[in-house]
């Protein structure tokens, strides 16, 4: 049984008296923290260790973000550790950020991390105290909090260390809410008749974790804002080649700055789509169906030489080719086999072609494939099981070969990594509330993934209903929202009036703790006032006086994806 806390709650007559009357300095001490531990019998087969604890208070600290609005804060960092029983040389630690009592407001929060990050630390968290929740993170037994998975990813060259992968896959965040929720009850003396609702929030790794939890523990969340999930992890890293291999198929390799004059013509033309010109590809949808990158031959190019932090650069100047033209048109469509056949997709026009960009090599002082470490980290170190952080060349690698990787990294963590079981009725049955966010313009995850998701779970769990009747139902738990313009986990440097909305957090508690379901989505006064629930797309009329959200099917089926080039389904 869990010590009761009273006898070290400052000489407090009740642990009830202490939640309410105490301050935040005097809760944030080790001893305090001890007794709260949440050693409670959870189900979770983990030893916590009291002689891990400690301690840090912060106070007046000024946080912001594209996640949270500006706020000032005081909180107490409280860490420990755990170890699985059975398991031997196993150490997990957490990280818990308590606001003050006369804050809490019977909240608890999950975040996630990024890339190969099980963490984002203080992003999210902060956020949370905002709110007056306790808010978490984990180390998921890597060794620190600033060890990322790729680091213990191996346990020698040859042998996975499934542990590190199961922890990274799903298990460390569901024991981080699992713990955190206890802790939370226990720090603040929570009666059991009254309610701790928990949270989670994250983006890109972060959204996968997120779903993570969604689609295995149905009832560990009462609300989730998960954005830019890194759905499909095998077909999301192999696709970060892709660029790269089109154009050594092409043999022509497009300097930075023409991809880039292409991209900023396509915003140009693409603007006024939704019926107002103002700096953002609000339909990208409606660009798609009708953009001719062919328009862009022949339009001049100019960049300055620098010397980033990517090495020398020359200066780029010239006219858009007909190669670099072919090269983007066939990028944005997605990647196909030598038979034609759909293997994955790709960002939305008028996104950036980081998936596509060249590097110059100063030694032939010509353009060549910039190999994104995502993709080849994974194919060395997570397919081939060498300790090698990247491919040494694209030489000779085809797109059928790029469909190879991507289905064999599915088929070994498909249980792990891929994060897509589709049936959500667990989910559904649960209460659960899911805000889905994507930026439209995302180039790192494309939004169109987010897309496929949503549609692969509408069409397993309401697929005898018509389109529109799925979709209403789908809106009882799950809602999907395109940010205009947004690029990866954020606002857009190349569509700066399509803004972030920064109160999702917000959002989904007020649907969980007063109903209030959101129809759109708060954009922090943008151009693009008010963000759409998917399938609905933004429209202005009246010369561009009146919005409105609108469905037009033609443009829904754009985004559709039919992955034939697998003889199983890819959700």
């Amino acid at each position: 049984m869990r010590p009761h806390s009273s006898a070290l709650a400052l000489g407090l007559s009740s642990t009830i008296a202490v939640s309410q009357a105490a301050s935040l300095a005097e809760i944030c001490t080790v001893e305090y923290v001890t007794t709260a531990l949440p050693v409670e019998n959870l189900g979770l087969a983990v030893t916590i260790d009291p002689s891990s604890v400690s301690v840090a208070l912060t106070t007046n600290r000024t946080v912001s973000s594209n996640w949270y609005q500006t706020a000032v804060i005081d909180y107490c960092t409280a860490t420990f550790a755990y170890s699985h029983n059975g398991i031997n040389n196993d150490t997990v630690q957490v990280s818990y950020l308590i606001p003050a009592p006369d804050k809490f407001s019977n909240r608890y929060l999950s975040t996630g991390g990024g890339g190969l990050a099980i963490n984002s630390g203080t992003t999210y968290t902060s956020g949370g105290v905002a709110v007056g929740a306790v808010a978490g993170i984990t180390d998921g037994g890597f060794g620190s909090f600033n060890t990322q998975y790729n680091a213990v990813f191996l346990e020698a060259e040859g042998t996975v260390n499934w542990q590190a992968t199961y922890m990274f896959g799903y298990q460390a965040h569901h024991e981080l809410a699992a713990l955190g929720k206890q802790f939370t009850r226990n720090l603040f003396n929570v009666p059991e008749a009254d309610k701790v609702y928990s949270y989670y929030q994250g983006c890109s790794e972060g959204g996968r974790e997120g779903w993570s939890q969604a689609q295995r523990f149905a009832d560990l969340f009462d609300g989730l804002v998960t954005a830019a999930p890194a759905f499909r992890l095998s077909q999301l890293q192999t696709n970060h080649l892709s660029g790269g291999v089109l154009e050594e198929a092409a043999g022509y390799f497009p300097p930075p700055c023409e991809l880039e004059k292409i991209r900023n013509l396509t915003i140009a033309a693409c603007d006024g789509l939704d019926g107002k010109v103002d700096g953002v590809v609000a339909r990208s949808d409606l660009c798609k169906l009708q953009f001719n990158y062919e328009d862009t031959i022949g339009e001049p190019y100019y960049c300055a030489a620098s010397t980033g932090g990517g090495g020398a650069t020359p200066e780029q100047n010239g006219t858009v080719t007909r190669e670099a033209v072919a090269i983007a048109k066939v990028f944005t469509e997605g990647l196909k086999d030598s038979k034609g056949r759909q293997i994955y997709l790709n960002p939305q026009p008028g996104s950036n072609f980081a998936d596509a960009q060249t590097t110059y090599n100063a030694d032939t002082a010509s353009w060549e494939p910039f190999i994104l470490s995502l993709g080849g980290e994974w194919i060395t170190r997570f397919l081939q099981l060498e300790n090698k952080s990247n491919l040494d060349s694209l030489s000779g690698v085809t797109v059928d070969q790029l469909r190879d990787w991507m289905a064999f990294g599915m088929q070994k963590y498909y249980d792990s990594l891929q994060t897509t079981w589709p049936d959500l009725t667990a989910l559904q049955a649960a209460g659960t509330k899911v805000l889905h966010l994507h930026g439209e313009a995302d180039s790192g995850i494309a939004s169109a993934s987010s897309v496929h998701y949503y549609e692969s779970v509408r069409k397993i769990m309401f697929g005898d209903l018509s389109y529109s009747d799925g979709t209403k139902a789908l809106d009882e738990f799950y809602r999907l929202f395109i940010v205009p313009g947004g690029e990866h986990c954020g606002p857009n440097r190349a569509q700066p009036n399509g803004g972030w909305p920064i109160t999702t957090l917000q959002t989904v508690i007020d649907w969980v703790e007063d109903g209030a379901a959101p129809d759109t989505l708060d954009n922090n006064g943008k151009a693009i006032t008010s963000i759409c629930r998917w399938p609905l797309r933004p429209l202005w009329s009246g010369n561009g006086t009146s919005f409105d959200c609108v469905f037009d099917q033609e443009s829904v089926d754009s985004w559709a994806y039919t992955f034939d080039a697998f003889n199983f389904p890819v959700y």
